[in-house]
């Protein structure tokens, strides 16, 4: 996995944050802790789209942010585990990890202009 790829995982777990902060956020200090999710998940995830197919980027950015929030959600604030949801977010993650293998590795490199 190379940096780029990293970077599309923080930028998930940046989004995990930000999300969960809209819901849960209720004073100056965790809606302050919410936007600077919100600029650094962005700010990552178009950082790493110049040197990936932003398409597959934005699908996997937005596939393990919602996996990662429905699994938070569940971990750390009591939503209900029901099988039918724990399918669906397999599902998502086999979609995620599916697009980062089929993407093909030399398409990745931009051009340097």
């Amino acid at each position: 996995m190379n940096v780029n790829w990293i970077a599309v995982l923080a930028a998930s777990v940046f989004e995990v944050l930000w999300v969960i902060g809209l819901k849960h956020a209720h004073d100056v200090w965790t809606w302050t802790g919410t936007v600077i999710a919100i600029l650094i998940s962005f700010y990552v995830m178009v950082m790493a789209g110049r040197k990936l197919p932003v398409g597959t980027v934005y699908a996997v950015f937005v596939g393990l942010g919602t996996a990662g929030t429905v699994l938070s959600e569940i971990l750390f604030f009591g939503e209900p585990v029901k099988p039918s949801k724990l399918f669906f977010v397999l599902l998502i993650l086999v979609g995620v990890i599916g697009l980062k293998f089929v993407t093909n590795e030399e398409a990745q490199k931009g051009d340097a202009s």
